[in-house]
């Protein structure tokens, strides 16, 4: 009998992407599968979308407003499966991208054997829909040992999105649940533990997901001071994990080039926290990493000075994204309106998508 793999899929007000990733997950090829809703407190439909798909697959659960990472461990106490997959309730899977990476996972162990490695893919952006994701390979779309994955990462500032990993649940429970105090970059603290506690990463080539951006107001967008200070804490976190596998100077140089990034991500925005940023970067041997920016940003750099053209280049950016915000509301008003139907389905329907 094939593995249960549980889809773990943290919910908050996304009643507009709700089903369409309900139905991604429902037609995977892997066939031994749940999945576990946890609506966070959703004020919109979101709840009554997801239990129409409601079966012996698919279970929904309700909590009050807590976060994502509350969420996901929600999840994490009611999954049953060998095999772990979080899934946000805007992203997608290709209907095949869970045998894909369970087939690479059993390979590398004989028959009845736990691997101890974990299964990366490729993944792309998408705004309206899925046919405008460009698969673009990335420095981290190869095979790597633990440490050498998190310095790649990290020194180029690459990421791995939750949805395009597979892991197995010994590897989930030795990193320990999602930190709840934690929301923006949540994911790349928990995964510096998941991958730290595996034996090597192993990159599924055919293993698709589809990461949904644009989502106005979304957590990955937000500039508030509690969302610096967790992205903060974040890269603390990561950092006194890594040194604890390896103190070296290319892992503290990785380190001090994290705090760096938050300085100049984060300028002009919280003095303090920048300052406690700047402190490690001294402690840990100093950093290389300059600012980065288009042409002008450079051009600007040069005579004004990076703090300057920093603040140039935000206001730069709230004007073109105010502009673009107002055109994207009016492409999801009318992409919402001809498949409103796609989200009043029944179970008997969910389940047919399953069947199919």
């Amino acid at each position: 009998m094939q593995p249960l793999v549980s889809i773990l899929i943290p919910a908050y007000n996304a009643e507009d992407w709700i089903a369409q990733t309900l139905q991604s997950v429902l037609k995977q090829t892997w066939l031994n599968i749940e999945v576990i809703v946890v609506d966070d407190g959703s004020s919109d439909n979101t709840f009554n979308i997801a239990k129409q798909f409601e079966s012996a697959i698919v279970k929904v659960y309700s909590q009050p407003n807590q976060g994502a990472a509350a969420a996901r461990n929600y999840a994490l106490r009611q999954a049953q499966g060998d095999f772990i997959q979080f899934l946000d309730a805007d992203d997608l899977l290709a209907i095949d991208k869970i045998e894909q990476q369970m087939q690479l996972l059993l390979s590398t162990v004989a028959p009845g054997e736990a691997p101890t490695c974990i299964a990366s893919g490729p993944w792309a952006r998408f705004y309206l829909s899925a046919e405008e994701a460009e698969f673009i390979p990335q420095p981290l779309w190869r095979d790597f040992a633990p440490i050498d994955w998190l310095v790649c990462a990290w020194e180029g500032h690459w990421m791995m999105h939750p949805a395009a990993w597979l892991v197995p649940r010994a590897i989930a429970e030795a990193a320990g649940p999602w930190d709840e105090a934690l929301s923006l970059n949540d994911d790349g603290e928990y995964f510096a533990r998941v991958i730290l506690a595996s034996s090597e990463v192993k990159f599924c080539a055919t293993a698709k997901s589809y990461y949904r951006s644009g989502i106005s107001g979304s957590l990955s967008d937000r500039k508030s001071d509690a969302a610096y200070r967790s992205a903060y804490q974040s890269i603390a976190a990561g950092n006194t994990w890594l040194l604890a596998a390896e103190t070296s100077p290319r892992t503290r140089k990785v380190c001090a080039t994290q705090f760096q990034r938050f300085i100049y991500e984060t300028y002009p925005a919280v003095p303090e926290l920048r300052q406690q940023a700047a402190q490690w970067v001294r402690q840990l041997g100093g950093s290389d990493l300059k600012p980065t920016g288009g042409p002008l940003f450079q051009k600007l750099s040069k005579f004004l000075g990076w703090r300057v053209a920093k603040q140039i280049q935000q206001w730069i950016y709230q004007q073109g994204y105010r502009r673009w915000q107002i055109q994207r509301k009016s492409q999801v008003v009318i992409a919402n309106a001809s498949t409103k139907a796609n989200t009043n389905v029944t179970a008997a329907e969910a389940l047919a998508w399953r069947e199919s």
